[in-house]
């Protein structure tokens, strides 16, 4: 069953970890349950397995299914699991409803991937899901379905708590939080290169791919935007920002390759990207090692700093 839900448990780095896999393209277990655990040790607590930077849209639902069990039998019972949903409305109540049987404490619904897009379609879509799930529900938002308006609508229902909020609209964001005057929480869904410009906005947290690969620089910097050390959370972020500036070229198209491949420098092998994520050239992988070797001596820098005070 699912852990009982604390929302203040979200408010820090939401992480979405990279989906290992074998050589014959399957679900990796062994190498999941080990990156779960060095990310629990490294002191993240919210897990949202198979996510985008995970692969969500080439995993089929029994396997988004297995990796929450792995990841509820590898993390301690502090740790808050998060499914995501999507796609056809009864596809997605059912897996919400399977994940929160194997240990998924809330669901996400990931942006919707549908032709001929309104917001008179996605608020019956959204208020069915909310209807049926039995977890609490956030909403992924990545584009101007759904609406802002749509979403206070939205927020009045009892079991709405959050929204990824990943349009970069500053000004938008500031104004729909404060519209909605505390009724659920709004999270930074752009990862690090927005998350302190979104936290001076309203946000509580954010999600982060990066994480996979320096989850303490992730940390600390969520830990300086809650203190209000804008230029420590600065400091950090310039220090990650080499893996976000990568996987963020060419239309983003590396966000999933870049990550995988950076784990796999890291010593967790997680496979090649399934099709259409792109696959990294010899060359592109030189760089990406390069970045790593760059970001985790950064890291190792930053946790002696950290354990000598």
């Amino acid at each position: 069953m699912a852990n009982v839900l604390d929302l203040n448990q979200l408010h820090t780095v939401q992480v979405v970890p990279v989906t290992p896999f074998d050589k014959e393209g399957r679900v990796n277990q062994g190498e999941t349950a080990r990156l779960y655990q060095r990310l629990e040790t490294a002191g993240i607590r919210v897990f949202i397995p198979c996510a985008g930077s995970a692969e969500f849209h080439t995993l089929t639902s029994s396997e988004i299914l297995q990796v929450i069990q792995v990841a509820k039998e590898t993390l301690s019972e502090e740790a808050v699991i998060v499914a995501p949903i999507g796609f056809r409305a009864d596809v997605a109540v059912e897996l919400a409803n399977q994940a929160c049987q194997a240990g998924a404490s809330a669901a996400l619904v990931m942006p919707l991937t549908f032709p001929y897009l309104s917001d008179t379609g996605a608020e019956d879509y959204y208020r069915y899901l909310l209807d049926q799930i039995q977890c609490p529900v956030m909403i992924y938002k990545k584009g101007p379905i759904p609406s802002d308006d749509l979403l206070l609508r939205l927020a009045d229902h009892p079991n709405l708590v959050g929204v990824k909020y990943a349009v970069n609209d500053l000004n938008a964001f500031n104004q729909v939080v404060a519209a909605d005057g505390g009724r659920i929480d709004w999270y930074c869904g752009s990862a690090e290169r927005f998350a302190p410009f979104f936290a001076v906005a309203g946000s509580r947290g954010f999600t982060s791919g990066a994480a996979n690969v320096c989850p303490a620089l992730a940390l600390g910097m969520q830990s300086a935007l809650t203190n209000g050390d804008w230029q420590e959370a600065m400091r950090l972020q310039h220090l990650i920002l080499p893996i976000e500036n990568y996987r963020d070229r060419e239309g983003s198209s590396f966000h999933v390759s870049l990550l995988k491949y950076a784990v796999t420098c890291t010593g967790i092998e997680c496979g090649a990207p399934r099709p259409p994520q792109r696959q990294l050239t010899s060359e592109e992988q030189v760089d990406i090692r390069q970045i790593v070797e760059t970001v985790k001596a950064a890291e190792e820098e930053y946790l002696a700093g950290s354990n000598s005070v």
